[in-house]
């Protein structure tokens, strides 16, 4: 019954390749849009709201699918099913630039997030059982290359096509390696022998039903709440309500059923609680500030597209860099959670270090540095959280406690996104009252800016009222770009903290070193 897929030589490394290609596939295509919308939105007639969907539509699919790949490899055999999920995401790719029309093009990019929700999950349990158990810690790194490089690769190459080509073009960019990676998996990968498939009758769809209900209610709520006014909204409250309801009869589904189809009782693991925990706010700090950043230097720095992409390369870079020597530090037997904690300390340091830089004209040398040290954090982050979680895990538990890491990184983003911008958006309320409330129209200082301002504009030709009007105009705008920095300076300071506090609670786990775990056995 035991069917090691451990791997040697040339087919390890096809593999990997193949693995590598598909979670970057996947995790650029979540980011990549970001930087179109604004293409799409003119070309598709389209409001912004509509063009919001491109992105929920793609979330929702993703974290609908995630929970189930296990179970799906089960069903249909691992390789089959990955194959089959390259093939959909690579025809809704072609799909999607094809779209005539907004709604036409969220369709299919929710039908491109349910084939690109197994690429994550299963890609990482493929790489996980090709090393054999002392190797796993490289594994792991070979992965998070992916997964950390893929959101930050999104916006810059997105920028490019969109400022040398048309939008259409960040979606046909997935089909020749979609279709070189399907072919790759169906000559190389193999599948684990599973025990007899579910027959039809003992298939757990009301737990199917009730976990689309809700994750995609919740997932929903994240993305479109902050647009929607929240509890304004009626939708919003009775997909809260759903998702709340979805969740408890999808628990107790879980947990009661024969043939579950999500294996909730593998939670019982402490190692793999505390991984999803720490994946969770992994995903929150990773997304969130991939997010923040290239919105500040746009909206505020009035940068390009193109140009915030770039600022992420270094960073990028530097956790390409870190992760094979994490690997190989996790293969000497360092302890996972110490390097977690530490990662957590760098991730602090370089959100403390971003709220002392930023100012409404911050040059491009200033972020150097500090992404730099976000990159090394995230870098020590990524690894010995995948490692630790799985580290006790056997069998098919892997493909099970993989999947809900992956779900837990993926809610992180979102939460993190839907906080962050809510968040931003009541600070920059409170921090433009305070500015106006200190800016005494009777005050000599201000008198005189505004008389300067009216002096260089009467300059430029315009009467004298227009002139004062047009001052008093600059003077709002700079408040309100003051309010906007300050708010910003609020995100940096909190994301920090969030991560200094979580330190304790790292090095409280019992972590096993990785050689001594006996994994060989994975037959997921």
């Amino acid at each position: 019954m035991q069917d090691s897929l451990v791997e040697y030589g040339f087919r390890r490394v096809i593999i990997t390749i193949t693995a590598i290609l598909c979670a970057l596939l996947e995790i650029v295509d979540s980011t990549i849009v970001n930087v179109a919308l604004n293409d799409m939105k003119g070309n598709l007639g389209a409001t912004l709201n509509e063009v919001g969907w491109v992105i929920t539509a793609y979330a929702i699919g993703n974290v609908i699918v995630v929970p189930m790949t296990s179970w799906l490899s089960q069903q249909f055999g691992r390789r089959n099913y990955f194959a089959a999920s390259i093939m959909i995401f690579t025809l809704c790719s072609f799909l999607c630039g094809n779209a005539h029309g907004i709604w036409e093009l969220v369709f299919f990019r929710f039908m491109q997030g349910l084939g690109g929700g197994a690429l994550l999950v299963t890609s990482q349990t493929i790489i996980t059982e090709s090393y054999p158990a002392e190797k796993r810690g490289m594994a792991q790194a070979i992965y998070g290359l992916g997964v950390i490089i893929g959101p930050t690769l999104g916006p810059p190459l997105g920028g490019y096509i969109v400022e040398h080509y048309s939008w259409p073009y960040i979606f046909y960019i997935n089909i020749p390696i979609g279709v070189i990676a399907a072919l790759m998996t169906l000559q190389f990968v193999r599948s684990p022998k599973y025990a007899e498939k579910k027959s039809r009758k003992e298939i757990d769809w009301w737990g199917i039903i009730f976990l689309a209900i809700a994750v995609g209610s919740l997932q929903y709520v994240l993305e479109r709440g902050q647009e929607d006014d929240w509890f304004d909204s009626s939708t919003i409250v009775v997909l809260t309500i759903s998702a709340i309801l979805g969740f408890f009869f999808f628990i107790w589904r879980e947990l009661t059923y024969k043939n579950p189809i999500v294996e909730l009782r593998v939670l019982k693991n402490t190692n793999l609680r505390v991984g999803t925990i720490l994946s969770f706010i992994l995903g929150f700090g990773l997304y969130g500030s991939t997010f923040i950043i290239p919105l500040y230097t746009q909206a505020t720095l009035g940068w390009t597209a193109q140009q915030s992409g770039m600022l992420m390369i270094p960073a990028a870079l530097t956790t390409a860099f870190m992760m094979p020597i994490i690997g190989q530090l996790l293969q000497r037997g360092a302890k996972q959670q110490y390097l977690v904690a530490l990662g957590m300390i760098l991730f602090f340091l370089y959100s403390f270090w971003g709220y002392k830089i930023l100012t409404p004209d911050t040059g491009a040398d200033n972020f150097f540095w500090m992404l730099i040290v976000r990159g090394l954090g995230m870098g020590m982050l990524f690894i010995p959280i995948t490692t630790l979680s799985l580290s006790t895990l056997k069998g098919q538990q892997i493909g099970q406690g993989a999947a809900f890491t992956g779900m837990m990184r993926q809610l992180g983003g979102s939460f993190g996104v839907a906080l962050i911008t809510t968040f931003m958006a009541h600070q920059t309320i409170l921090h433009r009252s305070d500015l106006v409330s200190n800016l005494n129209t009777n005050s000599a200082t201000v008198q005189q800016r505004v008389h300067g301002l009216q002096s260089s504009y009467i300059a430029k030709g315009m009467s004298p009222d227009v002139a004062l009007n047009s001052a008093y105009q600059t003077m709002d705008y700079m408040v309100s770009k003051q309010a906007a920095v300050l708010s910003y300076m609020d995100v940096f300071l909190y994301l920090g903290l969030m991560f200094l506090i979580c330190v304790p609670f790292v090095l409280l786990v019992k972590g096993k070193a990785p050689q001594k775990m006996n994994m060989s056995e994975a037959m997921h």
